[in-house]
């Protein structure tokens, strides 16, 4: 068997796992002291600490686990018994980094995604600080700049970019847009789109109302533009001097699909946020993106991402269509996107390649595991995502609607 050292965070890595030469095996992983199990796929492992047991669950002979360091950064060693009396074989490998997604962050995204949202950026004080945070924990979230701010901050425009997050649009320079007449408030949007357009390369889909305020005008003028009006579900009060104790307090009522408004400013957010990303990691919720056919939280796309492919399908008289999205994609599995258009009332079927299987869906009714899934509404919208275990098969499912 092989042990290699794969996707690494601050306080925790993980470790890949291959058995060869046996389908029934038992493996005892050697923890180093201190460490601990945060995670595990693939297999069923028992234990938190010191040596752990895995055995087999169906899903073939490669396995992970996610282990907290806590203060110890040595890679563990491993022993295989195959259950046919065959020798114990200890391995050892050197430590090897592969790259995730960023939204996972080490956790099994069981329980769904969720869009963490920064506010009135950027800003030089905090902006680079909100980043590297995000990008040491793998994890990813939503930005919504005011057109000054991006315009006085190219660079950091582009350190938004470069850590993969989704930007929004905040109105140029966060007025009370209910009381400006339809052709101020076109001003407003529009000169913050062409002004992160220059900065960041990318045209928003999305817009934050400033304090939340939005009339029909604004609505009017937003769809002109193309662009989601998107609230939230959770207020941290970080903007009205919430202590970081209680933004990570305001985090922990996430649940999945929902979004939480914070700022990019506060040095209590700042403080706040490893807290929140590891309290969600602890809830097997991961941070995610915002759909602008939705406006909920959905997995996130990686950044200069995988292709669309639209499949068009009729059934009793009426036509849909639905694109297939392929999204993260670690070394056993990857997440797919799924969004139905021309009816509300529909069923996609997915067919899966060979070996593949289902680990988890969200935002629709999906069943089966292996073979061809069969997807409904569940009342979250009509985009909907999957995460399959490759099993050996890398390639894109395909989709038809109905």
């Amino acid at each position: 068997m092989s042990v290699t050292r794969a996707d690494e965070w601050s306080d925790r890595f993980n470790v890949n796992l291959a058995v060869s030469g046996s389908n029934s095996w038992t493996v005892g992983i050697n923890l180093g002291s201190g460490q601990s199990l945060q995670n595990s796929w693939n297999a069923n492992v028992t234990g938190s600490s010191g040596t752990l047991t895995a055995t087999p669950n169906g899903s073939g002979n490669t396995f992970g686990i996610t282990l907290y360091k806590n203060g110890n950064n040595n890679t563990p060693t491993a022993t295989c018994n195959s259950s046919g009396g065959g020798g114990t074989t200890p391995t050892t490998s050197a430590p090897t980094t592969t790259s995730s997604g960023g939204g996972g962050g080490g956790s099994s995204c069981s329980a769904g995604y969720v869009a963490l949202t920064f506010d009135d950026g950027p800003n030089t004080g905090t902006t680079n600080q909100l980043v590297n945070t995000l990008r040491s924990n793998n994890a990813t979230a939503t930005v919504f700049p005011t057109g000054q701010n991006a315009q006085n901050n190219p660079s950091l425009m582009q350190a938004y970019k470069n850590a993969g997050l989704q930007i929004g649009n905040h109105s140029w320079d966060h007025p009370h847009l209910i009381n400006m007449s339809q052709s101020d408030i076109q001003s407003q949007l529009s000169r913050t789109q062409q002004a992160i357009q220059q900065t960041a390369g990318v045209t928003p889909t999305l817009f934050r109302p400033p304090y939340g305020e939005s009339n029909q005008t604004l609505r009017n003028v937003e769809s002109s533009l193309g662009l989601r009006e998107i609230i939230w579900d959770v207020d941290s009060n970080d903007w009205n001097n919430a202590s970081a104790d209680a933004i990570r307090q305001a985090a922990s009522r996430l649940t999945n699909g929902q979004i939480i408004l914070m700022h990019d400013w506060p040095a209590a957010t700042q403080q706040a946020l490893p807290n929140i990303l590891q309290d969600l990691r602890n809830r097997n919720l991961c941070t995610g993106h915002i759909s602008s056919s939705t406006g909920r939280a959905v997995a996130p796309s990686n950044a200069g991402g995988g292709g669309t492919t639209p499949t068009t399908s009729s059934g009793g008289g009426s036509s849909c269509s639905v694109s297939v999205t392929r999204a993260e994609d670690w070394n056993d599995r990857f997440n797919v996107t799924l969004s139905v258009s021309g009816s509300s009332s529909w069923t996609v079927r997915i067919n899966l390649g060979s070996g593949q299987s289902l680990q988890n869906s969200w935002n629709a009714n999906v069943s089966g595991t292996s073979g061809t899934l069969t997807a409904t509404p569940n009342g979250a919208g009509n985009s909907f995502g999957i995460t399959l275990y490759k099993n050996g098969n890398n390639n894109t499912p395909t989709a038809s609607c109905a």
